[in-house]
C-alpha cells in the first residue's frame, strides 16, 4: 500500500468489511490451479494474502495464465518481468483485457489497483474464480485441474414451440393468476346492518 498511513472510523469499518470477504481456502484452489495451468515455472507464493499479492502483482503469473487458456493466437505476446510500477500495472491491465475478451464478465472483474495496492483481494479472487468458470464452461481442451474447482456457467437452452402449442398456452390461466372457481358473496355477513333514523 504505496504512502498510506492506517484508516480509522468509517474507512477502517469498510476496509475490515472488504479484508474480510477474503476466503483462505479459495486461494488454496486457485493457487493450484494456476500452477497446474501454467506449470511449474510459475511457482507457488506464501500462505496467505500477502504472499498471494505478492506472486500475482507484477501481472507476470496472471498474464501466463490467459495465454495458456487461449490454444491458438495468445492474447499477451510480451510478458516481461519489471520492478517498475507503471509496468506491472500496465501487464496487469493486459490480463483484465485479455480475460474480458476470454468470456469474463465485466462486473466480474477487478481493478489494476485492487491487486497492486492489495485494496480488494476478494475481488481478485472472484475474477480468477470466473475465469475457471469460462473455461471449464468453454470445455476447449485448454483447461487443466480439476473441473469441480469452478461451477460450470449455464449454456443457452432455446426451446421451438409449433403454433398450435403457442395458442393452446394462451388459454391456460396459470397458478400464480389465482383462481375465481366458488367465488361468490352468496349468503355472506359482515356484521350488524347500519341503523338510519
Amino acid at each position: 500500500m504505496a504512502n498510506k498511513g492506517p484508516s480509522y472510523g468509517m474507512s477502517r469499518q469498510v476496509q475490515d468489511k472488504i479484508a474480510s470477504k477474503y476466503d483462505p481456502e479459495l486461494e488454496q484452489i486457485l493457487v493450484e490451479w494456476i500452477s497446474q495451468q501454467c506449470g511449474s515455472g510459475v511457482g507457488k507464493p506464501e500462505a496467505g494474502k500477502g504472499g498471494f499479492q505478492t506472486w500475482l502483482k507484477d501481472g507476470c503469473v496472471l498474464s501466463e495464465l490467459i495465454n495458456s487458456l487461449f490454444s491458438g493466437d495468445k492474447p499477451i505476446k510480451k510478458i516481461q518481468s519489471s520492478t517498475m510500477a507503471f509496468k506491472q500495472m500496465e501487464q496487469i491491465s493486459q490480463f483484465l483485457t485479455a480475460a474480458e475478451k476470454y468470456g469474463v464478465i465485466k462486473t466480474d472483474m477487478f481493478q489494476t489497483v485492487d491487486l497492486w495496492e492489495a485494496k480488494d483481494l476478494a475481488a481478485v479472487q472472484r475474477t480468477l474464480s470466473a475465469l475457471g468458470s469460462v473455461a471449464v464452461t468453454k470445455d476447449e481442451g485448454t483447461y487443466r485441474g480439476d473441473p469441480s474447482w469452478f461451477f460450470k456457467k449455464a449454456q443457452e437452452n432455446k426451446r421451438d414451440f409449433s403454433d398450435d402449442q403457442l395458442k393452446a398456452g394462451k388459454n391456460v390461466i396459470g397458478l400464480q393468476m389465482g383462481s375465481n372457481k366458488g367465488a361468490s358473496q352468496e349468503g355472506m355477513s359482515y356484521g350488524r346492518s347500519r341503523q338510519i333514523l
